[in-house]
């Protein structure tokens, strides 16, 4: 029997009308509006999502600590030490080969300059024929305009921009810090405003699994491109390559590898003209560049996948595309980070419900 403070139910009644969605319009308006706001707010974006990424590396190692009774504080102040240590001895080893190199660069590419003409003589030929050609249709008036800017070198500017970038270094250090000690804490307030203890618990779960899998692939893929860069630089040291420098190259080559596809074809490019440059005879100058991607693709197609499964693989096109977008927006911090985030994003796709076929559109 039906209340009689509520209406008899009707089975003819229409159903309940769907949920309206916003234009196509107003989605791509407020695509490039968050595309803007990332680009113009980098400066502050930038430090927070670095922070993160460092304090994601740590957690791994925090947690450890902590099963030996260690307190989070004390690891974490442990864990930044080491990292800032560690850095600040391989940046001594790097200063001298880098300022030697930036000195060297244009005396070394006037000797290279002759080699890559004799390589590419081919193709400066096929240029000439083509501009004889043209000069011939065009009746032989061929006019070419050269510009030229001078931009002086400003010491204010210069002098201006160390503050910014040591205030930039610091806020990194000090926001890894407070999410490594009081990330957890700031978790378990925010669960603590949902209203249902079930939607806790469920939130809790999924927050937990996914802080860890972030966080062991992150470390994981630091690790791998720290071998990597070990393996690089003591192959060049197997080549004849001086301490000092080959480390300079195994850092940057350590640094490329985070950005797929990208990276390793700027590595090779490097590793050749590095080849170049040290050695006369074509045959030795080819060894870098050839061990370089004799590694890449050990790591690659072989370490990498084994280790992280098939979970963590992503699109080319997808990768291509992020490393596109963030690499316009922060540059090469940006090309660091976006694969890490494009994991992140996935990783919470793939544990939400009704979002796992976005999940696997990034597969």
């Amino acid at each position: 029997m039906s209340s009689p403070l509520a209406p008899p139910a009707r089975d003819d009644e229409p159903p309940a009308p769907p949920r309206p969605r916003a234009p196509a319009s107003v989605v791509v308006l407020a695509m490039l509006a968050t595309v803007y706001t990332l680009w113009a707010a980098q400066a502050v974006v930038v430090p927070v999502l670095l922070a993160m990424f460092f304090a994601l590396v740590g957690n791994p190692i925090l947690r450890a600590l902590r099963r030996v009774w260690i307190p989070r504080f004390v690891g974490a102040l442990l864990v930044l030490a080491i990292g800032i240590t560690a850095t600040f001895l391989l940046g001594r080893q790097l200063v001298v080969p880098a300022s030697e190199w930036m000195q060297q660069v244009p005396k070394e590419l006037q000797v290279l300059t002759p080699k890559l003409q004799q390589m590419a003589r081919p193709m400066q030929r096929a240029n000439e024929a083509a501009r004889s050609f043209a000069q011939a249709t065009d009746g032989g008036e061929a006019h070419r305009v050269q510009v030229v800017t001078v931009r002086e070198n400003d010491p204010w500017e210069r002098l201006s921009a160390t503050p910014r970038l040591l205030g930039a270094v610091l806020a990194v250090v000090l926001l890894t810090f407070f999410f490594m000690v009081y990330g957890e804490n700031l978790q378990r307030h925010a669960i603590a405003l949902l209203p249902h203890r079930h939607q806790k618990r469920l939130t809790v779960g999924i927050l937990q699994s996914i802080e860890a899998e972030i966080s062991r692939y992150v470390l994981t893929i630091v690790l791998i491109n720290t071998l990597l860069g070990a393996a690089v630089a003591g192959v060049l040291m197997w080549l004849g390559i001086g301490l000092q420098e080959a480390l300079l190259w195994g850092t940057i080559t350590a640094l490329l590898n985070f950005a797929p596809y990208v990276g390793p074809a700027i590595g090779a490019v490097l590793m050749l003209l590095m080849g170049f440059v040290t050695w006369d005879e074509v045959g030795p100058s080819l060894l870098p560049v050839i061990a370089y991607v004799a590694l890449q693709t050990l790591e690659g197609q072989l370490i990498t996948p084994i280790v992280l499964g098939r979970r963590m693989a992503l699109s080319p096109l997808v990768l291509i595309l992020t490393l596109m977008l963030f690499g316009f927006l922060w540059g090469i911090v940006g090309l660091l980070l976006a694969v890490p985030l494009l994991v992140c994003v996935k990783l919470v796709l793939a544990r939400i419900g009704g979002f796992e076929g976005w999940a696997r559109l990034l597969e």
